[in-house]
C-alpha cells in the first residue's frame, strides 16, 4: 500500500512540473537511469543536462503569461509520461508489479493536468502567485513521496478530491458559455 501512495505522490508532482521532480528523484536515488532499463543506455550526462535544462525552463518559463500557454500544452501531452516514469522508479522492488504503478501515475497526472489546464484556460492564464506555489507543492510531493509515503499520498488523493470537485465548476461554467 506504501507503494501506491508513494506512486500517486510522485504522480501528482509529475501533473505541475515534469523535469523537476524527475531531476530530484535522480538526485535522491543517486541514478539519473531512474531506475529504468531503457534510460541505462543513455548516458547519465545527457539526462542530467536534459533533465536541469528542462527544470530551469519550467521555473522559469511559468511565471511568464505567453510561456505559460506553450508549458501548458508541452505538460499536458507529457505529463503523463512522467507520471509513469516517477510511479515506476520511485517505488523500485515492490511487491506490485511497476507497470501498474506505472499507469496508476500516468492516469493521475493526466487527469490533475487536464484540469489544471481547464483553469487555466478559464482564467486566461494563471496569477504570478500560483506558478510559486506550483514549485513548492511539486518539491515538496517528491520529498513526501521518497520519505513519507502516506502523507504524501494523501496530498495526492485531496488533490485529486479537489480536482474532481472542480472539474464539475469547469463543466458548469463550460455548459453556460
Amino acid at each position: 500500500m506504501l507503494e501506491l501512495l508513494a506512486a500517486l505522490s510522485a504522480a501528482a508532482a509529475a501533473s505541475m512540473r515534469i523535469a523537476v521532480p524527475l531531476f530530484i528523484v535522480a538526485i535522491l536515488h543517486d541514478d539519473f537511469s531512474l531506475g529504468l532499463p531503457l534510460l541505462a543506455y543513455i548516458p547519465s550526462v545527457a539526462i542530467a543536462s536534459l533533465l536541469i535544462s528542462g527544470s530551469l525552463l519550467e521555473l522559469v518559463g511559468s511565471k511568464q503569461r505567453l510561456s505559460q500557454r506553450l508549458l501548458q500544452l508541452v505538460q499536458l501531452v507529457l505529463s503523463p509520461i512522467a507520471g509513469a516514469i516517477l510511479g515506476m522508479s520511485v517505488t523500485v522492488g515492490t511487491t506490485l508489479p511497476s507497470w501498474l504503478l506505472g499507469v496508476v501515475g500516468a492516469l493521475l497526472a493526466f487527469v490533475l493536468q487536464l484540469v489544471q489546464a481547464g483553469w487555466f484556460y478559464r482564467l486566461r492564464g494563471f496569477p504570478f502567485w500560483v506558478a510559486f506555489v506550483q514549485d513548492a507543492l511539486c518539491i515538496l510531493l517528491v520529498f513526501l513521496a521518497v520519505n513519507a509515503p502516506q502523507v504524501g499520498g494523501l496530498v495526492a488523493l485531496i488533490l485529486l478530491l479537489i480536482a474532481v470537485r472542480s472539474m464539475r465548476s469547469l463543466h458548469r461554467w463550460y455548459k453556460q458559455q
